[in-house]
């Protein structure tokens, strides 16, 4: 798989919005300022998270974002495909053309891991995520999904 920073950082910036976040939007500068962030690369991440329907702008002052989905209906998933972060451990991004232009012998192997990564982004929420966070402020600490769950067929 190739999670870049761009998919890191686009899943930091919306946690941090997320448990910011109350009746007042939060700003690129302040998300920038907590998570160590370039605030123009934040700049073009939000531009694609609102594109995505993930965050509403507010603009003038006291302006900032704020999420535009329920905490519990945004996947991790969701947030890394919103900014163009593949999913793919593949060699041939899917295209099953990797060796001599036919599929190589480990494609499936590799076809399989990114089904198993992406169902299990897909099912975290940024609300368990916030809810984790929150967790281990105050000393509870819980895993997220018990991977013991997770079948591979």
């Amino acid at each position: 798989m190739r999670l870049t920073t761009k998919g890191r950082f686009a899943v930091t910036a919306l946690l941090d919005l997320a448990l910011q976040q109350s009746s007042n939007p939060v700003t690129l500068a302040d998300i920038s300022q907590r998570q160590k962030i370039s605030l123009s690369y934040l700049e073009q991440l939000f531009a694609k998270l609102r594109q995505s329907e993930l965050v509403d702008s507010v603009r003038g002052p006291g302006g900032g974002y704020c999420l535009a989905k329920d905490l519990g209906e945004v996947s991790i998933a969701d947030i890394i495909l919103a900014v163009d972060e593949p999913i793919d451990a593949t060699q041939c991004g899917g295209k099953e053309n990797c060796h001599n232009d036919s599929k190589c012998m480990t494609h499936d192997l590799w076809a399989k891991l990114n089904e198993i990564i992406f169902d299990y982004l897909g099912a975290v929420t940024l609300k368990e995520l916030v809810d984790n966070q929150k967790n281990q402020k105050s000393g509870n600490i819980a895993p997220l999904i018990d991977m013991r769950e997770t079948t591979v067929a």
